[in-house]
This record gives structure tokens, C-alpha cells and sequence, in this order.
């Protein structure tokens, strides 16, 4: 029997080239938990002016030492791009923010020009911070403004108002190459005009990159415990082709389903992920995926930081779950992320990320096909208009 011809739960993942690496860092503090978001974030809890459960010092020494237990796993390889998500990253402070990135230049082989992403919220943004952020080597920023209406921010639990991310904005402008806005859309009593002035405002910065999300209900989140009136299925489509049409006439093209960006602008570390690329994830809560020659890993670190920082002191690993991912479960796990970028990826990725011959693929891309969910084109993975907007249903195809 040949390769071609096994089952997919015995066949064997043979990698001839391990794909390229990245590096994730969480910072899972916040000022406020917002009562939409279900990622890992911790309030900061204060006494006076003091800051209960957050050290600084302690956290970075943490990262350090959790990226030093990677190294062995990625000995030779270059990482080309770093980002630095939470929580509220921009609640550190610049010196604790360049020890980390010496601390990791000192470590790894970092590209020369390798993108450096933080994500910030305009609550907690300083022209001094981001002066400080940008010389220590930060390239690219990301900022949560989700609305400039007033009212929406404040039923969205943000702790900024519309004039404060302008103003982060303009700061940002000022002090980084490239410029992320992080907008969410089918917000409780947001109408078609609504929508359009938040996209409109922010079109007017002229930055380079835009994410536009559709709010949603996630479990184990406030909302969904006590769900706001959003607005109807019908109305949240509206506003999607809106968006989409202001966006194109403003030179933006959408890369992935909740990217757009101006032309080369695309952001290389989630490119990266999308294309099922490797990276390691350092801090508490972080995901990695790690390729070997004969099997792809996934790895989870401690949620709570106090665990995290605690199992890094205490054992020199805070690591949860290190699995390795069933040849079975590769094709779902590559379609989930490569289906997502609007212009696919070639055909002979698949078998160059997964190890896998494409045929283990077969009878989904014909379904696929047939639905009119999937571009027929034999040298791309790609999913048509229709297959965008019912992404769920073209992914779905390809579990086991």
C-alpha cells in the first residue's frame, strides 16, 4: 500500500522543510475586563496607588526564562516576527519593555528587520510611553479602539472615550512605521449610519491597517450571561457590505476576513498564522506550535499569571498541555486558517505545512466545489465570496 493510499489515521506527517518561525508573547493584565472578550486577560486590581498581582519585573524574568525552555525546540532557526498581545501590553513601561526584547535578541535569531507588534488601548497610551516603546525596537502597533462613539464604548466596558483614541492615534502616527486600528462592528443599537461614521473617522488617520470584527457573544464572557440587543443578522450584513465597499474605495484591499490594509501593509506575524506557520508562545495563557521533521506540537502555558509566574520560579516550566496533533486533526487545522485569507494559499502548502499527501484532502475540496464554497482553480486553497461568508460550513468540511 502507498502513502497516497492510507487511511488518514495512519498516515505518517514527513516535513521536508519546517515552515517559518514567529514568536508570541501574552501580557494578561488589564486595567478593565471588558464584558465582551473571553481571552485571558486579569484586571489589575488596586489598593491606593498600588498595583496588586502586577510585578513587572517579575513577569519579564518569567518570559525570559519560559522562552529559554523553547530554545532547544528551535535551535537554528530565524524568528521573523514577534507580537506582543493581550491584556493591555502598553501597561508596561518602556524599561521593562526593552529588557524583554534585548533579553530576546540575546536569545533567538531575530531577523534584522523582523515585525514587532504591541497591541495597546487608547487608555493607556503616552506620547512619552510610545517614544520609549518605538526606540527600544517596538516597529508596529496595534490599537483597540472598537468605536469613537461615545455611548457604544461605554455599554463595550471600555475605559477610553472617542477623543482619547483619536488622540492615541495621532500619537501612534507620530512614532511607528505601521499603524493597526482594531474596530468591532453589530454593536448593541448600532445602525447602518452609525457603523459608517466609526469607519469613516477612522479611515480619515490614513493608517496602513485596519481590523474590522463582528461582535459577538462568546461563552464565559458578561455578554453572555447578560446579552445586550445587537443588532439583526440582517442588519449586521448590511453593515458588513458597507464596510467592505468604504474600505475598497479607500485603497484597502481585505488580505484575510477580518483584515484590510494598503498595499505590502499586511501584518507578516498573523500572515504567518493563517498560513500555519510555527511560533512559540511565552507568557501566561500563550499557545505554540512547533513543526519537527515527523510531527507538528501544540503547546498551552498556566492561564492565572500567579500560577504562570509561580510554575517558572518554582519548576522552570509553566507548561499545562504539549501534544502532539494527530495526522487526523491536520487537515481541519489547516483549513481553519488558511481558508480564512481572501486570496488562499497555493495548493502545495498543505502538504509543506501538515506532512501530508494532499489526496487525505480530496473529498472535501470536491464538496467544497460542488457548494460553490470553494475556487476551483487546482493550484490554489481558496474559498470563493460565498465560502467567505459561510466560512464555518467550508472549514467544517475537512474535520475528520
Amino acid at each position: 500500500m502507498t502513502n497516497l493510499q492510507k487511511p488518514l489515521q495512519t498516515q505518517a506527517v514527513n516535513l521536508i522543510v519546517l515552515p517559518p518561525l514567529a514568536l508570541y508573547i501574552h501580557f494578561p493584565w488589564c486595567e478593565k475586563k471588558c464584558p465582551y472578550c473571553d481571552f485571558n486577560s486579569h484586571q489589575i486590581k488596586k489598593d491606593g496607588i498600588k498595583q496588586i498581582g502586577f510585578d513587572e519585573k517579575r513577569y519579564i524574568q518569567a518570559l525570559i526564562k519560559d522562552l529559554e525552555t523553547e530554545l532547544p525546540n528551535v535551535w537554528g532557526r530565524q524568528v521573523h516576527s514577534i507580537f506582543i498581545g493581550g491584556g493591555t501590553p502598553s501597561l508596561l513601561s518602556p524599561v521593562g519593555m526593552d529588557e524583554l526584547l534585548c533579553a530576546i535578541r540575546a536569545r533567538v535569531n531575530l531577523e534584522p528587520d523582523a515585525e514587532i507588534t504591541m497591541e495597546a488601548n487608547p487608555g493607556s497610551i503616552e506620547a512619552e510611553k510610545f517614544a520609549g516603546f518605538a526606540k527600544c525596537g517596538i516597529s508596529r502597533i496595534s490599537i483597540g479602539v472598537q468605536s469613537f462613539d461615545d455611548e457604544k464604548l461605554k455599554v463595550l466596558g471600555r475605559i477610553h472615550n472617542g477623543a482619547e483614541a483619536k488622540r492615541a492615534i495621532a500619537i501612534a502616527l507620530e512614532h511607528f512605521k505601521s499603524v493597526n486600528l482594531d474596530l468591532m462592528y453589530g454593536l448593541p443599537n448600532q445602525s447602518l449610519e452609525d457603523a459608517k461614521t466609526d469607519v469613516e473617522i477612522a479611515l480619515s488617520f490614513g493608517t496602513p491597517h485596519l481590523s474590522l470584527y463582528n461582535l459577538t457573544l462568546e461563552p464565559n464572557t458578561y455578554f453572555a450571561n447578560f446579552p445586550p440587543q445587537l443588532p439583526s443578522d440582517d442588519e449586521v450584513d448590511a453593515i458588513y457590505e458597507q464596510n467592505l465597499d468604504l474600505l475598497t474605495k479607500a485603497g484597502y484591499a481585505r488580505y484575510e476576513v477580518s483584515a484590510y490594509a494598503k498595499k505590502n501593509q499586511e501584518c507578516k506575524h498573523n500572515l504567518n498564522y493563517w498560513r500555519f506557520g510555527d511560533y512559540i508562545g511565552i507568557g501566561a495563557g500563550a499557545h505554540g506550535k512547533i513543526s519537527f521533521p515527523d510531527r507538528i506540537t501544540r503547546q498551552v502555558r498556566e492561564r492565572h499569571p500567579e500560577n504562570y509566574m509561580s510554575a517558572m520560579e518554582n519548576k522552570g516550566n509553566a507548561l499545562i498541555e504539549s501534544k502532539v496533533i494527530e495526522p487526523k486533526d491536520l487537515p481541519f487545522e489547516f483549513m481553519l486558517n488558511a481558508l480564512r485569507l481572501t486570496g488562499g494559499v497555493e495548493t502545495h502548502t498543505f502538504s509543506e505545512r501538515t506532512g501530508l499527501p494532499l489526496s487525505v484532502i480530496s473529498k472535501g475540496l470536491a464538496e467544497g466545489s460542488k457548494k460553490g464554497l470553494l475556487d476551483e482553480n487546482p493550484s490554489k486553497l481558496k474559498a470563493t465570496d460565498l465560502g467567505l461568508r459561510y466560512l464555518n460550513n467550508l472549514q467544517e468540511l475537512f474535520l475528520d
